[in-house]
């Protein structure tokens, strides 16, 4: 149902953004073209688990076929297409193609463009590692390459980390960005997909004192792009298997790390209202050797396209993968 819909929805955010923007006139922005680079594109590869079909996409230069391959995997509402904001040089899928990869954006069952679930709890974490898991085969399969590297974001933290704990064979490094360590706070989910709503997708966006979107931090066109993107590819619900199994209590540990055993990386910002910063502060501790610890001071938890951290960020991560230090300052502990 929300696959048919979604240009009905997408008609519903323009006239919704036409209101807000008169509500905040700040908020105003004209979306330039698309900004593709040359000898770019996407190659889907048909992937079924569990009777499901599963979207997976490859990103790579035309002509190309790199040695080095690469897993995004989204959060627990919105899906990959957040990976490829396609505005000025905030894409970090062409980023990561510049820089010699091959990367690829899995959706989760029942998110974005796989398949729909009848059981929005059906897709919980360790339901998402088994289809993680399912990915990383395929792209073994088609790279001919014995191991990729993963980066899961926020949910996908925990999916990618139950994974890689469980399936450590093809995989060579582990990012882990604004990793849920913990559950973020006790609340019950009854209902089995979360309604999605414009105000939802943006919540994560750095605000100002007076509640409005802070731009020195954010470009508006970012977040109106992402925003967008979500009502395009996710459109009006999404499942909440995953959203059950976070909002618990602090105490409840989400990932063990002890039993992950490929060098990791913990990324995230310093102001990332979802993390456990004194379990992220000594999370290396459990972690094999190889593994580091990096935090953004003044970034959130869309890092990865803010303003004053985004490079940054980059540094850092491609630091990390090619065994070499950033460029970027010494990450701090709060």
């Amino acid at each position: 149902m929300k696959k048919t819909r979604r240009w009905i929805i997408i008609l519903c955010l323009v006239i919704f953004t036409a209101v807000m923007t008169g509500c905040q006139g700040s908020f105003s922005v004209n979306i330039p073209d698309s900004q593709f680079i040359e000898n770019f594109s996407y190659n889907e590869y048909p992937l079924e688990r569990a009777g499901i079909s599963l979207h997976l996409d490859r990103a790579a230069k035309d002509g190309t076929e790199p040695k080095k391959n690469i897993l995004l995997i989204h959060g627990v509402t919105y899906s990959s297409h957040e990976f490829d904001i396609n505005y000025k040089d905030y894409s970090l899928v062409r980023f990561l193609t510049g820089e010699g990869y091959a990367v690829w954006r899995l959706d989760i069952a029942g998110f974005g463009q796989s398949e729909e679930v009848d059981n929005g709890f059906l897709p919980d974490s360790d339901y998402a590692a088994e289809d993680i898991h399912a990915a990383i085969d395929k792209i073994c399969e088609v790279s001919k390459q014995d191991q990729i590297d993963i980066l899961g974001w926020s949910w996908g933290t925990v999916t990618a980390g139950r994974c890689v704990a469980k399936y450590p064979e093809h995989v060579g490094k582990l990012i882990l960005y604004a990793p849920i360590l913990s559950g973020i706070g006790e609340y019950e989910v009854t209902e089995p997909f979360h309604h999605n709503t414009w105000e939802h997708a943006a919540d994560d966006f750095q605000r100002t004192e007076e509640g409005t979107f802070d731009d020195s931090i954010t470009d508006p066109v970012v977040i109106e792009m992402l925003c967008s993107g979500s009502w395009h590819y996710d459109g009006e619900l999404s499942p909440n298997g995953g959203r059950r199994d976070i909002c618990v209590d602090r105490s409840n540990k989400l990932i063990a790390l002890e039993n992950i055993s490929v060098p990791t990386l913990i990324i995230c910002g310093d102001k990332d209202p979802y993390l456990n910063y004194d379990l992220v502060n000594t999370a290396v501790e459990l972690l094999p050797e190889g593994s580091s610890l990096e935090v953004i001071k003044g970034a959130s938890h869309v890092a990865f396209i803010e303003k004053p951290y985004y490079k940054d960020f980059r540094s850092r991560l491609i630091g990390f993968l090619d065994g070499e230090e950033p460029d970027a300052p010494e990450a701090e502990k709060m």
